[in-house]
């Protein structure tokens, strides 16, 4: 079985050469990592779960003031059914609320679908606690992009300097217990790849995530609240020139319901991902296609 290195975030940040070795070994090999002793405590990620989980227990009625099936964007709450990762299997059973950067009206990229106003619960709390975690998860994910620059041999800020107006996107997702009525082609989520740069995972601990191998078969991989998950989607694999692997991954579920918060953490709409420089592959281009393809709301739109 393939090993999935779990690797200190502090010795990354002082550049620790075995430390650097295991996300190389990470990004260029499994695809996956796990990775502790970031600036987000366990107590942070455990607080964010919490507020998620509350949301998503309300009446379904409470919910569809938020439902982003009204919009042209992903803003809000998904209800189950309202995704579908792969088209050979039936729309993905869970729940999410996804938040993202806002840009100001004034701001030539502003109407981009992915700088759209998030909308919010009538919930202080829940807005406070969600944005605070969304800002500081972002340093997190920027910190580990340049030790990723730094572990393929570029400078440090190979990547972080495309990220001034990041289509950062933070999700909740609520995973209830697998339905009685599941078959084969039912899934919290079907098979997939991520779509973009990095994807910095907090889970409350319990299992479901599976990783597919490169030999065939699958790893179940899981973190406690406090330590993350790291995996590397389409866009960094194409942007480092297939140096960087986006693995394939799935969630089939279980006996449990599972909470898991992902950042997908993205460089700016206009950003040029092309490994040469020579051909233009928009960063916004590449997600909105993939956005497209998976949102049934947009395809409806569409």
């Amino acid at each position: 079985m393939s090993r999935i290195p779990r690797i200190d975030a502090a010795a990354l940040a002082a550049n620790d050469a075995e430390s650097l070795a295991a996300l190389r070994e990470a990004a260029t090999g499994v695809g996956f990592a796990t990775v502790f002793n970031t600036a987000l405590s366990r107590a942070r990620v455990v607080e964010v779960i919490e507020v998620y989980r509350a949301f998503f227990k309300q009446p379904e009625a409470a919910k569809q003031a938020l439902n982003m099936a009204r919009t042209g964007s992903n803003r809000g709450w998904g209800a189950a059914g309202s995704e579908q990762v792969d088209p050979d299997a039936n729309p993905d059973y869970k729940q999410f609320f996804d938040v993202g950067y806002e840009l100001p009206r004034s701001h030539p990229l502003s109407a981009q679908p992915f700088y759209a106003p998030n909308l919010w619960p009538e919930n202080d709390a829940f807005r406070g606690v969600i944005t605070g975690y969304y800002v500081d998860a972002c340093a997190v994910s920027m910190d580990l992009l340049g030790a990723i620059a730094l572990c393929l041999g570029a400078d440090a800020d190979r990547f972080s300097r495309s990220f001034d107006t990041p289509m950062a996107l933070l999700r909740g997702n609520y995973y209830p217990e697998r339905p009685a009525w599941a078959g084969t082609r039912d899934f919290g989520i079907a098979t997939h790849t991520d779509y973009g740069c990095l994807t910095l995972l907090a889970t409350d601990g319990s299992p479901g995530l599976e990783v597919r191998q490169r030999g065939g078969g699958w790893i179940p991989l899981s973190a406690p609240p406090g330590e993350f998950i790291i995996n590397f989607g389409e866009m960094l694999e194409f942007w480092t020139d297939g140096q960087v692997k986006a693995t394939p991954h799935r969630v089939v579920g279980g006996q449990a319901e599972r909470i898991s918060v992902p950042l997908f953490f993205n460089p700016s709409y206009d950003t040029n991902v092309a490994p040469d420089g020579q051909r233009k592959i928009l960063a916004g281009d590449h997600l909105s296609a993939r956005f497209r393809e998976t949102y049934l709301h947009l395809q409806q739109k569409t």
